[in-house]
Parts: C-alpha cells; sequence; structure tokens
C-alpha cells in the first residue's frame, strides 16, 4: 500500500473506532448524552479526513468545503461534549463565532480570493480558538481530578497545536500555491500524525471520564437508599466513622440523632404501603434539609434514621431533633387523608472525647428508646458518659 495512502487512512480509521465506541457507551448509558454528541464528532471527522483525500463528483472546491464542514462540525460537537461532561454552560456564543469565522474566511479564500495559503490558516486559527475555549472552561475545573488536569493540557496543546505548528510549517515551507504536492507536504504529515495522538488522547481521556462516571454511579448506588435519597446503613457508617476522625482532628464537637416513624406498621396497614413510602420520603427530606451540607444523615432500617451533625453539642441536637419533631407532625403529607398526624421520636447523643460511632449509636437509641417507651412524638437525651477502661498504673498491686 502507498504509503501516502496508510496515512490518510490512519486518522479516519481511528475515528470511526473511537466513534463507534463512544456509540456503544452511550447505547448502555442514554442518560449521558455528551457520548452521542461524541460519536457524532468523531465520525465526522473521519468524513472530513476522507473527503480530504477522496474527490467527489461534485468537484474538488465543493468536496474541500464539505470536507472543512464536517471537521468544523466535529469540532464543536467535541467542545461541547467536554465542556458539558464537566458541568459547565456550554459557552454556544463562543463556539459560533469561532466556528463560524473560521469556515466563513475558508469559504473566502476558497471562492472569493482563491488562497490555499490563508486557507489552511483561517480553518486551523478557528479551531485553535476552539481548543484554547475548551482549555478556559476547564480551568476552572482543572483541579478536580487527573482526568480534567489531563484534558486541560490536551486542550493547551490542541491549540498549540493548530496555531504554533501551522504558523511555524507555513513559515518554513512557505507559500501553497496548489494541492500539487500538498498532501506529501511537511504541513499535511505533520497534521495527520498530531490529529492522530491528540484524537487518541483526547478520547483516551474521555474514556476514563465516562468509566469514573459509571463507577460513582456505582458507588452512589451501593451507598443511597433508593426510597429516601438518603445513605443506606453501609453509606451512613462509612461516612459517619470519616467525619468523627476529621472533627477528633480539629477538636470539633459532634452530636448524633436517632430518628424513629411513629406506628409506622400500622400507617402501612391502613394506607397501603404507597403512603408509607411517601411518608419516609418526606421525612427524609425533612432531615435532608436540616442537616445541610455538612451533616451526615441516613437511613439506617425500615422507618430509623440518623444524622450526625457537626459543630453540634447536645444542646444545638436537641434543638435540631425538636425543630424536626415539631415540624413533620404540624404537617401532612401527600397522599394521606386530611388530618392524617404522622410524628417521629428522636434519641439525641453527644460525643464525649474520641467515641466511635458504635458507642455514640447505641447510646443515641438507649435515648430513643425512652422516647418511643414514655409516650412517643418527644425527644430524649443521653447523658451518660461513655465507659472507660481502667489501666492500672505500672507497679500498683491487683
Amino acid at each position: 500500500m502507498d504509503t501516502g495512502l496508510f496515512i490518510a487512512l490512519l486518522n479516519p480509521t481511528i475515528a470511526l473506532a473511537l466513534g463507534a465506541a463512544f456509540l456503544v457507551l452511550w447505547f448502555y448509558q442514554r442518560h449521558r448524552p455528551y457520548l452521542a454528541v461524541l460519536a457524532a464528532s468523531y465520525s465526522a471527522s473521519a468524513a472530513g479526513f476522507l473527503l480530504q483525500y477522496f474527490t467527489l463528483p461534485i468537484g474538488m472546491a465543493p468536496t474541500k468545503l464539505l470536507s472543512n464542514i464536517c471537521f468544523t462540525f466535529a469540532a464543536c460537537c467535541l467542545v461541547g461534549a467536554v465542556v458539558a461532561r464537566y458541568g459547565r454552560r456550554v459557552p454556544y456564543v463562543g463556539i459560533g463565532v469561532l466556528a463560524g469565522g473560521g469556515l466563513a474566511a475558508f469559504c473566502w479564500f476558497l471562492f472569493v480570493q482563491p488562497d490555499l495559503t490563508w486557507r489552511i490558516l483561517s480553518i486551523n486559527f478557528g479551531f485553535g480558538g476552539l481548543s484554547l475555549l475548551v482549555a478556559a472552561e476547564l480551568r476552572a475545573v482543572r483541579n478536580n481530578g487527573p482526568t480534567e488536569k489531563i484534558l486541560f493540557v490536551l486542550s493547551l496543546l490542541s491549540g498549540l497545536n493548530f496555531i504554533g505548528r501551522t504558523l511555524a510549517v507555513v513559515i518554513a515551507h512557505g507559500a501553497f500555491t496548489s494541492y500539487d504536492g500538498f498532501y506529501a507536504s511537511s504541513y499535511w504529515t505533520t497534521a495527520l500524525l498530531s490529529h492522530a495522538l491528540l484524537s487518541l488522547l483526547i478520547a483516551l481521556s474521555l474514556f476514563s471520564a465516562a468509566a469514573l462516571d459509571v463507577m460513582k454511579a456505582l458507588k452512589t448506588e451501593t451507598y443511597t437508599d433508593p426510597l429516601s435519597g438518603l445513605l443506606n446503613r453501609r453509606g451512613f457508617e462509612e461516612r459517619g466513622i470519616l467525619l468523627l476522625q476529621h472533627c477528633a482532628t480539629a477538636r470539633f464537637p459532634v452530636a448524633l440523632v436517632l430518628a424513629d416513624l411513629d406506628h409506622f406498621k400500622a400507617l402501612n396497614d391502613v394506607h397501603g404501603h404507597a403512603a408509607g413510602d411517601r411518608v419516609i420520603a418526606d421525612f427524609a427530606a425533612k432531615l435532608r434539609a436540616g442537616a445541610g451540607a455538612r451533616g451526615v444523615a441516613g437511613r439506617i432500617g425500615g422507618e430509623e434514621f440518623a444524622v450526625l451533625l457537626p459543630l453540634s453539642d447536645l444542646a444545638a441536637a436537641r434543638l435540631f431533633a425538636e425543630a424536626i419533631r415539631t415540624l413533620y407532625s404540624a404537617g401532612g403529607v401527600d397522599g394521606l387523608p386530611p388530618g392524617t398526624k404522622v410524628t417521629a421520636s428522636f434519641g439525641v447523643a453527644a460525643r464525649t472525647g474520641d467515641e466511635g460511632l458504635e458507642p455514640l449509636m447505641r447510646r443515641a437509641d438507649e435515648a430513643l428508646y425512652k422516647a418511643k417507651k414514655n409516650g412517643r412524638d418527644s425527644v430524649r437525651l443521653s447523658y451518660e458518659r461513655p465507659e472507660t477502661v481502667f489501666v492500672p498504673e505500672a507497679g500498683s498491686v491487683g
């Protein structure tokens, strides 16, 4: 096979393979539309490279225009997908100005004032601007993780490739007067190889980001209770232990609130499980709102909940529990008959010393038991201190 043809087919082959891979990913993750946009981007890029090498019956100039429209579409899709993946607002105006400006200049130097060198410069400068636009958007999130940092660097390198490499090659080579010998020139060879390398690196980074998305979703499913949206028992215990460690290091107070819905089994029997599910979801929403971003809230049993409150002593945790109890008992729940009162009981314990989560939960559970035993719809506190182990002094006689 001719070496030039092999190099020319390298990019469309790579692009089609990457496009197909992103399409398969999107097929299994329809809730992530940026994957479909990436598939469209790499597929359009493959078409653009094929049209560079093979001229359609419509003529050379229209074929070149169609090729660069494919490249421009691919670049716009890639920019939009990367920016959207990281939760940034897609800069449609900036994309439109840079892509439209580069393509308009290309058309001018193709049809109005034919000049191959200026066509090369105009379209590459447009793509370089789009690459730097991505870098500017990723700058705010570049320290969030390794993939963000890698994509930020690759965006800068891509901008340098489109602008710096193009200028350097054009200056070194001189003006291009026609397509004769163009595909054997240093510009085209370096363009193909650099595009292949950057495409692979960017795609690998995006595949890594997609894999991290899946792992994060699986972890969320593992640690989250689907009905309440709170942490499940496993998630609460792991997050709770970490929070206690951080508070111990910073010497911050921590308090634990346990809550149990009163007569929940009877409510299920009378009104049905759907009504019971709405009661749990409604109570969980109030706990989540009350705990805020710093607190750790979880559903640790059927109708039992727990909230760890950093920077809270026993009095502050009691106020929190009383506020939730009053708010919950005073309001109705959608789906229940008017006038149906749903209440909850609370047990509160404040951490003493380096007390672990298990003994802290045990003390809060004892206080909760007292609240349930003494009429429910109330808050009880644990004033007990955790047991300490007596260690005899050296040399003492038992």
